[in-house]
């Protein structure tokens, strides 16, 4: 009897979890090459620098070897995005369309805070 109800468990979760596999898996409408343009506002990191950025099934990533990227963008196209290069890091959100997003960041330098803007424009699928 026991032995039963525990495959019945198995049969009824199985199909919940295949799913959840392949939402995870999912293309999203987000995936593919963006350019970033991150405008430092503060004295700790004035300037404009552009990152060629990869999303791929909502995950962010960046292969300039640089920096260490991790971020998530969600269904409605809000992202979140971590930042680490050498003794700096930084965290920044904001929003994306199907071709375009904006949003701000904060962080850490060598010499104090870090804070900005930053704008997206895909530029490939």
């Amino acid at each position: 009897m026991v032995a039963r109800k525990l495959a019945l468990a198995a049969l009824t979760v199985i199909p919940f979890a295949l799913a959840a596999v392949d939402r995870a898996q999912a293309r999203t409408i987000y995936d593919g090459s963006w350019n970033v343009a991150v405008n430092g506002q503060t004295a700790d990191c004035q300037g404009t620098f552009n990152y060629s950025v990869q999303i791929v099934n909502g995950i962010v990533g960046y292969s300039g070897g640089d920096a260490s990227v991790s971020g998530r963008v969600g269904a409605s196209g809000a992202i979140q995005v971590r930042v680490v290069a050498g003794g700096r890091s930084a965290s920044g959100s904001g929003r994306l369309s199907r071709n375009f997003g904006s949003g701000s960041f904060r962080g850490r330098s060598a010499t104090g805070v870090c804070a900005g803007t930053w704008v997206a424009q895909r530029t490939g699928g």
